[in-house]
């Protein structure tokens, strides 16, 4: 006496359709049928459905589980315990990023971290304006993660008033104000220029490209400060290069449509 795919799937407690796709992924055999056409399921049917079940309980992928013989008539070229350690990492691995996750999750609900910063500038998110902590977060999808790691660097250093006067300047500012502003960052940025060369020739470290990520950065520079900030980093940006027109800094002419 055998079962019918309806009565195979309760047993299992499981779904005709989930059945029906094991077969379609060749990992249950077809029954033979009665004479009628209807299939007839037998106990080692139920068996290897109850042990893919078991698998996906686990969370073995299906792709992966043609590669785990547990009928014991195993495949001569298949090495199930090389899959089930490829397995086994994915799993360490994901409970790693949730772990990870849960850990992030804690310390925002604890007020000692924020979101609207890269992993890894919790820590200074404090030290970060708005647009800073904006900034570093569109960076951490443009550049590598050593460039993440010297721009943690750079972020790190202690605020000034300089710094508090530029994050305050109002878009309508005098002539005067913009270029003393400018002439009191142009040494900061130099000094990044001279202990991080790469900043002006960032091609190596730009996963993206460069032109995604100038135009990305060109998108978020116009968004998070206003005209007479950006004034005041041309201004200071090219002062500190020595040129003109240098590619890394922003003009009116570059402003997004």
């Amino acid at each position: 006496m055998g079962w019918s795919t309806r009565e195979l799937a309760e047993l299992a407690g499981t779904t005709v359709n989930t059945v029906r796709h094991y077969h379609r992924a060749g990992l249950l055999d077809e029954p033979e049928r009665l004479y009628n056409g209807y299939k007839q399921y037998g106990a080692r049917h139920l068996v290897r459905l109850l042990q893919i079940r078991r698998l996906r309980d686990l969370g073995v992928p299906l792709a992966q589980i043609e590669a785990l013989d547990t009928s014991g008539d195993r495949d001569r070229d298949r090495d199930p315990a090389a899959a089930l350690l490829a397995i086994d990492a994915d799993l360490a691995a994901s409970i790693e990023r949730m772990q990870r996750a849960r850990a992030e999750i804690r310390a925002i609900l604890d007020g000692s971290t924020v979101t609207d910063v890269p992993p890894g500038f919790e820590d200074i998110a404090g030290r970060l304006s708005g647009a800073d902590r904006s900034l570093m977060l569109v960076y951490a999808q443009l550049y590598d993660d050593a460039a993440m790691t010297d721009l943690r660097h750079m972020a790190e250093e202690e605020r000034d008033a300089v710094d508090d006067e530029f994050d305050a300047l109002p878009a309508d500012a005098d002539e005067a104000t913009r270029q003393r502003l400018a002439d009191a960052l142009t040494p900061k940025i130099a000094g990044n220029l001279a202990d991080f060369p790469w900043l002006l020739k960032p091609d190596e470290h730009l996963p993206k490209g460069p032109r995604v990520t100038r135009e990305a950065f060109i998108e978020t520079v116009f968004e998070v400060y206003n005209e007479a900030q950006r004034d005041v980093i041309t201004r200071a940006s090219r002062r500190a290069t020595g040129t003109t027109d240098d590619a890394s800094t922003i003009s009116a002419d570059d402003q997004p449509e």
